[in-house]
């Protein structure tokens, strides 16, 4: 069983603690070293690595023709990397897979919440994470490429500026507008793979 505390510890901050251990749990590995390779449907069978130096030599045999998954929480390889050159060798520290794997699945996370309209009802939110496993394990959701995709937290911040009168006009508070809008621009990095906007999902997790 993966230590609880270093989840908690490494788990990127846009995701709580208990979310990011379900998140493991049901798409992850116990095993830091663990490389998963697939050819479209099936999975490749490689050597399993002993060293974190064999693991990344796996990845990079691989990188480009199949679909590699790595470490603990089983993170894509190939996002946001050109070339196996790319490659961050941080992939595989333990601590440093989570945080990038929890910042990532977060992302995957409000897309899948965005789909479902946003709901806050406790009962519905199991279903939501299920799904966003799902998404996690293929990359897909309702036809969309999520590692790709366009954070639903960016587009709030991208959206179409109003001047001052319009906002007034339409009975908004542009002050207000402002400051919301730079609290979300100052919780979402320009890296797609890390923080976003935190999400209140206490109603995943909590024993009863």
């Amino acid at each position: 069983m993966l230590d609880a505390v270093l989840i908690h510890q490494c788990a990127d901050p846009s995701l709580k603690p208990a979310i990011a251990e379900q998140f493991i749990a049901k798409a992850g590995s116990q095993d830091p070293l663990a490389v998963t390779v697939r050819s479209g449907n099936r999975v490749v069978l490689v050597p399993k690595p002993t060293t974190p130096e064999a693991a990344l030599a796996l990845i990079r045999d691989n990188l480009g023709r199949n679909t590699v998954r790595v470490g603990i929480t089983q993170y894509p390889a190939g996002v946001g990397i050109v070339e196996a050159g790319q490659l961050k060798p941080e992939m595989v520290e333990p601590c440093e897979n989570i945080r990038m794997g929890t910042a990532l699945f977060a992302k995957v996370f409000r897309i899948v919440l965005k789909w479902y309209g946003n709901p806050t009802a406790k009962e519905v939110l199991p279903q939501v994470m299920d799904d966003a496993a799902i998404a996690w394990q293929t990359g897909y959701f309702e036809g969309v490429a999520v590692f790709r995709a366009e954070d639903p937290a960016q587009e709030k911040i991208t959206r179409p500026a109003t001047t001052d009168t319009e906002e007034s006009e339409n009975g908004a508070d542009p002050n207000e507008d402002s400051a919301a809008t730079a609290t979300a621009t100052d919780t979402v990095a320009s890296d797609p793979n890390k923080a976003g906007i935190r999400i209140d999902l206490s109603g995943i997790g909590a024993r009863p």
